[in-house]
């Protein structure tokens, strides 16, 4: 047991004090602070002392100096049991602090509120962060504080041990602090890389807030959590039970679809992790319809993400099928009236949800890979028409939806489309080629189409085989990247049968 005779505080966030500063008097505590945090003690008629007067040294540089001085650090970190210790600090009249209670500058809250870089600058805590390593490094001696929420927790504990905090209190409050520290410092390192474009600097740091533990992960086996660099994530659950680690894959799966879909239209279904059906028919119903009609078999289970506010009618329909999930940007009344009825049924309300730019990462162990996200919106000038025929406005627009889709497929990655509705999708095959007849067998098993159809494929076809197996099953129209030895022997094959080829700029794998 260690007891508290004297405690600092410095806090940014000054809410829940007086119960915690009510315990600390009970037991006689002396209490040091600074700025902000002593005027709110002192206003809820508490005792303190400045740190200026406990250091005999004013404020300097605006500020930007306070805690930084011996007495305060030497308070901290003394070794209680070693004598030269002791010695240091009597020789220089300096006394021991047990109890650090900070919090740091609100940096992350200041980077959602203002780009005014020298407003973010000085929001940038020096001192707290340095008492906080002080006081962490030195647990065995010192309780950290560094989070109001821990104040109940701390209350009990001085109140269980007579005004002592233990040792396992204090180690793990040490655990907590160090990530609290790391976590404020890849904030910063992250704004700076932001603001240098250097997306791939020599040491990356990755931070997140915990948001839930998962019941497990892909299997029951493996544990799981997720983790946000906000405080919380920006979709919201508003009925059903907990979603799991394949559920959560499968949602920013579908998300990632429907947000590259035009606003406000579009239905996404998605089983495992690979969409089985889009449609962006303007009718939400008819769109939803067309979507399911791709590959009911594969929707059931799955999850189906509307780009769209949804309402009674459709919601009617969805409540036919065995769903997992359903995303929506918002509810209405009658809808939820509806879908509540089934009590495991998730329910996500994607309103707020937006997909930025940035980096994604795939974690190997003790290795991790980093890339942009690959978002691009396509436009008829990122293709090239390499064919004699060329495609009427309705093949181009047809042309460019199933590409876009197809990069969210898991490659090798065909799709087959007409009238702005996926009609077949053949995924995650090593071999191009079969990917093309899965898509084509689902196509003729499922939708039945042969009028009007297109094909896109995420990467080239080395080979004329796939092509001629996409043109055999009626599809008048591809849309392809460029890079093959063999594009001429492609481009020849398109002519000899008369059809549209276009060639994409890009290449869209996604493993």
């Amino acid at each position: 047991m260690k007891k508290i005779k004297t405690a600092l505080i410095s806090v940014s966030d000054k809410k829940n004090l007086k119960p915690l500063l009510n315990v600390l008097r009970k037991n006689k505590v002396k209490i040091i602070s600074s700025g902000g945090t002593f005027k709110e003690i002192k206003r809820l008629r508490f005792n303190c002392i400045e740190v200026s007067e406990f250091t005999n040294f004013p404020e300097i540089l605006e500020g930007r100096v306070k805690t930084l001085h011996p007495k305060i650090h030497a308070g901290i970190l003394n070794k209680r049991d070693k004598k030269l210790h002791f010695k240091h600090l009597k020789n220089n009249k300096f006394e021991n602090i047990d109890l650090v209670i900070v919090n740091f500058y609100p940096f992350e809250d200041t980077l959602e509120k203002t780009n005014n870089h020298n407003r973010i600058i000085e929001n940038i805590d020096i001192g707290g962060p340095a008492m906080v390593r002080s006081a962490a490094k030195n647990y065995k001696d010192v309780t950290i504080i560094t989070s109001s929420d821990q104040y109940p927790e701390l209350i009990d504990e001085i109140n269980k041990y007579k005004g002592s905090t233990s040792f396992d209190f204090r180690k793990k409050l040490s655990s907590i602090a160090f990530g609290e520290t790391a976590y404020y410092d890849s904030v910063i390192s992250d704004y700076f890389n932001r603001l240098t474009n250097n997306s791939f600097p020599k040491k990356k740091l990755s931070y997140g807030n915990l948001i839930e533990k998962l019941r497990y992960g892909e299997n029951p086996h493996q544990e799981s959590a997720i983790y946000s660099k906000k405080s919380k994530i920006n979709i919201k659950q508003i009925h059903g039970k907990q979603l799991t680690y394949n559920n959560y894959n499968d949602i920013f799966t579908a998300l990632t679809v429907s947000k590259s879909l035009p606003k406000n239209t579009g239905t996404v279904i998605v089983k495992h992790a690979n969409p089985c059906g889009v449609s962006i028919k303007k009718n939400h119903f008819e769109s939803y319809k067309s979507a399911l009609a791709c590959d009911p078999v594969s929707s059931f289970g799955g999850i189906v993400s509307c780009n769209f506010k949804l309402t009674k009618i459709l919601a009617l329909k969805l409540s036919e099928l065995f769903i997992e999930v359903i995303i929506a940007n918002g509810f209405d009344a009658n809808a939820l009236k509806i879908l509540k009825k089934k009590k495991n049924l998730r329910l996500i309300d994607a309103s707020n949800y937006s997909i930025n730019q940035g980096l994604k990462y795939l974690s190997l162990k003790d290795e991790i890979l980093f890339q942009s996200e690959d978002l691009k919106k396509f436009t008829t000038k990122d293709f090239k028409i390499v064919s004699k025929r060329k495609p009427n406005r309705k093949q181009m627009k047809n042309l460019i939806f199933a590409f876009n889709v197809c990069r969210f497929v898991k490659s090798n990655a065909i799709v087959i489309a007409a009238d702005e509705t996926t009609a077949g999708i053949g995924s995650g095959q090593p071999s191009r080629l079969d990917s093309c007849e899965i898509a084509i067998n689902k196509m003729k098993k499922f939708v039945k189409i042969n009028q009007n159809l297109v094909a896109a494929s995420d990467a080239f076809f080395p080979f004329v085989d796939g092509l001629e197996k996409l043109v055999q099953s009626g599809v008048r129209a591809v849309i392809q990247p460029s890079g093959s030895i063999r594009d001429k022997d492609i481009i020849k094959y398109a002519n000899e049968t008369d059809t549209v080829l276009l060639f994409s700029k890009t290449r869209h794998f996604r493993h």
